[in-house]
């Protein structure tokens, strides 16, 4: 079985169809799983679920899908209730539906040996899990999961870490890269005897093509938006033991 996994694609179709090619010039993969945040703060979320779903991809719901597909606009600040409303009217009543119904975890093979892929963490969809994360943190995430292989995105920051008898696998970011490459990032992860082996990939994409997207699309806070992309870095990345 080899799955490829894609997470945090932020509306950025650019960048999908970039991984997607380099999926298909690896051999291409069994499954292909989106691993949430597919379309919040990106220009083109109608045509990144269109495309995950003729590549008959399995998507997770992220915290930013839970954002604009389930809950109420009024919850949030003035910048964040105008994002979910863009997004919203740019994706339609259907599209938002099908964002809403997407399940919180994918679980491929059977017992330890399986593979457990979510967007945050297996019980919450918005908690960072750095590559320092303490035993605390990482004994509550595991707690009651049998795989022992867990793949995850939220944060933008692709790793790989060893941690007692588990393997925690961040494969974000498919569109909107912080970990200081401008490169998408995706994860092909193939079954063995005993786990998965786990193969990075970074792809470049054109960022020119994607902030000209940003800036025509009508989407608030553009220069913000702009910004991101172009930074393609975490302000708080000094504060880990990186």
């Amino acid at each position: 079985m080899r799955v490829a996994i894609l997470s945090d694609i932020h509306g950025n179709a650019v960048a999908l169809e970039a991984c997607l090619a380099d999926l298909a010039g690896t051999g291409g993969a069994d499954c292909i799983v989106a691993a949430g945040d597919l379309c919040m703060d990106g220009p083109r979320p109608r045509k990144v679920l269109r495309r995950l779903k003729d590549a008959g991809a399995h998507t997770i719901r992220g915290n930013t899908d839970r954002m604009i597909a389930l809950d109420d606009p009024a919850m949030y600040d003035t910048e964040e209730r105008e994002a979910i409303m863009w997004q919203r009217g740019a994706l339609g009543q259907d599209w938002v539906a099908w964002l809403g119904a997407a399940p919180l975890t994918v679980a491929i093979g059977g017992g330890s040996d399986g593979l457990l892929i979510t967007h945050a963490t297996p019980k919450r969809d918005d908690e960072h899990v750095w590559p320092d994360a303490g035993d605390a943190q990482l004994e509550a995430i595991t707690e009651g999961v049998v795989q022992r292989t867990i793949a995850f995105g939220h944060l933008h920051f692709p790793y790989v870490r060893t941690w007692r008898d588990r393997t925690f696998v961040n494969v974000a970011s498919a569109g909107l890269p912080k970990d200081g490459d401008p490169r998408a990032h995706y994860v092909i992860l193939t079954q063995q005897s005993g786990g998965w082996s786990i193969r990075s990939r970074r792809v470049a994409f054109d960022v020119d093509r994607v902030e000209r997207q940003i800036r025509k699309s009508g989407m608030p806070n553009v220069a913000e938006r702009v910004d991101v992309l172009r930074r393609h870095r975490y302000k708080q990345l000094a504060e880990h033991q990186i």
